[in-house]
């Protein structure tokens, strides 16, 4: 399906997503030892998840404007040698304030991530493949979050949870290295006839008079926007709490919270993979009715069905239930993550994707200020975690319906006549 250079470059976007969410995991695994090292309440620690998100989003749009204006292999490289630092720094906290600081910089440096992958399967894949490219690449996450709790739980409980970080630092470096010597920007001039046609074919469909403003202000982006910042909520509910969830409202040591935290990032790992594949497949299946009827077929009712279940899991009694839940609702969200990037692959011309995607990307991550520290101030006022599940449930089912209504194709006469 794919030719040798192409499954070199979605090797190392996959390795790149694992790192960036062993990274972004860790400090919810090693949590509850930081709190009570640094004696910070959960109010307080869902403003350091949620200051991760203050840099990232920024840097979602910065980043997407940087490669298309600088490329994306250099702009992937820079950026995971910044984030990789930054992790490593955090063995440096000492409390509240620089632990927040971190993180900050921490978040600019993994904004870049998402925009520059989205940028490299524009520059590589025709439109009948980029869906599944995104979500083998965006596979990678899932993955990271599932080996970090065995990783970082292991080396926090034997070795303290600063050391975790300092390794995660060089794991991010070592994989810079071989970024920097491996990897192209785009198929190079000696690539096989049927690839310089495919990327031909890609060329062909971008108009590139139509300016960054246009897109800027469609329904489509923004509620397109919107449905991934009620994945993100979700996601960064899960990512965030989840470990002390298990430990505060179920009783788990933090040897079996390590463990079962896998489950559900394992199960995330197959739906991201395998809804990028679906998508791509109901493209071609459904090519008469358009590309975006295939998208939301896949997009609208995993979404819902991800929030029914994240929010009934706030509600059943048993720690199987919960589990069970929260990994059916990871399942069916990750279906759906390869398919906000195809949507702006598919509405927007190439020049802009990078720069268009990043923007999208921002807003979608606000959902990580908010999301984080809203759930702390919760937890904190209630006593429990049922109205933080029930909030993240229904803001994806809101955006689901919503999707429905205003993610419609965009028209661009206008814009370039």
């Amino acid at each position: 399906m794919f030719s040798k250079d192409k499954r070199a470059v979605l090797i190392l976007l996959f390795l790149a997503g694992v790192i960036n969410y062993l990274d972004r995991s860790a400090l919810s695994i090693a949590a509850p030892y930081i709190k009570d090292d640094l004696t910070l309440t959960a109010t307080q620690m869902g403003i350091i998840f949620s200051s991760f998100s203050v840099g990232y989003a920024i840097f979602n749009f910065l980043g997407g404007v940087a490669s298309d204006k600088f490329g994306a292999k250099m702009t992937l490289l820079v950026a995971m040698i910044v984030w990789s630092l930054f992790s490593g720094a955090i063995a440096l906290a000492v409390g509240f304030v620089s632990l927040i600081v971190i993180r900050i910089l921490f978040g600019m440096g993994e904004g870049p991530l998402s925009a520059t992958i989205n940028k490299m399967v524009n520059n590589w894949f025709p439109a009948d493949q980029r869906a599944t490219a995104v979500g083998l690449t965006n596979s990678g996450t899932p993955l990271g979050g599932a080996i970090a709790g065995p990783i970082v739980g292991f080396i926090a409980i034997s070795y303290g949870w600063r050391v975790s970080f300092v390794i995660i630092m060089l794991i991010g470096l070592i994989w810079a290295f071989f970024w920097w010597k491996f990897a192209k920007e785009k198929p190079a001039a000696k690539a096989k006839e049927k690839e310089i046609k495919e990327v031909k074919e890609i060329a062909a469909t971008t108009v590139r008079k139509v300016p960054l403003t246009f897109y800027l202000k469609r329904r489509t982006i923004l509620f397109t926007a919107f449905a991934f910042f009620a994945y993100n909520y979700v996601l960064f509910f899960f990512l965030t709490w989840f470990p002390s969830y298990l430990i505060d409202a179920r009783g788990l040591s933090v040897e079996d919270m390590s463990i079962i935290t896998v489950i559900p990032w394992i199960v995330g790992f197959i739906g991201l993979a395998a809804g990028g594949f679906v998508s791509d497949l109901f493209f071609k299946k459904f090519a008469g009715k358009g590309v975006l009827f295939a998208r939301k077929a896949v997009l609208v009712p995993c979404l819902f069905v991800s929030a029914v279940c994240i929010g009934f899991a706030g509600l059943v009694t048993t720690t199987v239930g919960a589990v069970t839940l929260v990994a059916l609702s990871v399942f069916f969200l990750y279906l759906t993550g390869a398919i906000y990037w195809a949507v702006v692959q598919d509405v927007v011309d190439q020049s802009n994707v990078g720069s268009v995607g990043g923007f999208m990307h921002f807003l979608a991550n606000t959902a990580g200020i908010i999301g984080p520290t809203l759930t702390g101030y919760l937890i904190d006022t209630t006593g429990t975690y049922t109205a933080a599940f029930l909030l993240a449930g229904g803001l994806a089912v809101f955006a689901s319906i919503a999707v429905i209504f205003f993610v419609k194709p965009i028209m661009k006469k206008a814009a370039v006549a």
